[in-house]
C-alpha cells in the first residue's frame, strides 16, 4: 500500500499561494470512501470522535475532536461545506485550533478530491489554501502540514485496513 504522500507548498506557482496538499491509496471502492467523509457514522470512524455534517452547500462541516472543551474550542466548529460534486469532490471551510485565537476567527479552504483506481482502491487528494502570512498564520500552516499528512489521512487508510478508529485508544501511525 502507498504511505500517504504529501507537499507542503511555500508558494505555489500556479495559484501564487502556499498550500498544504496530500494524497492517499485507500484499500475501498469510491463509494465506501465518499460516505466516510459525508456522513457523521462515517466521519465518527476515522476524522473526529464526534461531528455535524449537513450535506449541502452552506450545510454545517464540523469535526469535533476535545468533546471536554467548552462550545467554540471543541475543533472544527462553524466550518461550511462550500461545494459537493457527488463521489468527486467535497470543498469546505476551515478553523485554526483553538490555540491559535487571532487566526481561529478566519477560515481557510480545504478541497478533497476522490477518483476510483479500480481494483477496489481509491486515491483522496486533499489541498489546502487560503493561508495568511507571519505569527499565527504560519503556526496553522505548520499545524496542518502535520495534521493533513500525518494524522487524518493515514487514520482514514487505517479505518479501511483495520477498523474504525478506537478514540480512546489511538493508533501509532
Amino acid at each position: 500500500m502507498a504511505e500517504v504522500a504529501f507537499r507542503a507548498e511555500r508558494m505555489d506557482r500556479q495559484h501564487g499561494e502556499r498550500a498544504v496538499t496530500a494524497q492517499v491509496e485507500v484499500p475501498a471502492v469510491l463509494d465506501d470512501v465518499w460516505d466516510m467523509w459525508t456522513t457523521e457514522a462515517g466521519a465518527r470512524t476515522f476524522f473526529a470522535p464526534a461531528c455535524r455534517i449537513d450535506l449541502r452547500p452552506g450545510g454545517a462541516y464540523e469535526m469535533l475532536f476535545d468533546l471536554e472543551a467548552e462550545p467554540g474550542s471543541q475543533g472544527g466548529e462553524g466550518n461550511r461545506l462550500l461545494a459537493i460534486q457527488p463521489r468527486a469532490m467535497l470543498s469546505f471551510s476551515w478553523n485554526a485550533p483553538p490555540e491559535l485565537p487571532t487566526v481561529r476567527g478566519q477560515r481557510t479552504h480545504v478541497s478533497v478530491r476522490f477518483s476510483a483506481l479500480g481494483a477496489g482502491l481509491t486515491r483522496v487528494s486533499l489541498r489546502h489554501d487560503g493561508w495568511g502570512e507571519g505569527g499565527e498564520w504560519d503556526e496553522a500552516f505548520k499545524y496542518f502540514e502535520r495534521a493533513w499528512n500525518r494524522v487524518v489521512l493515514p487514520r482514514l487508510r487505517h479505518r479501511f485496513e483495520h477498523g474504525p478508529i478506537d478514540w480512546d485508544h489511538l493508533p501509532d501511525l
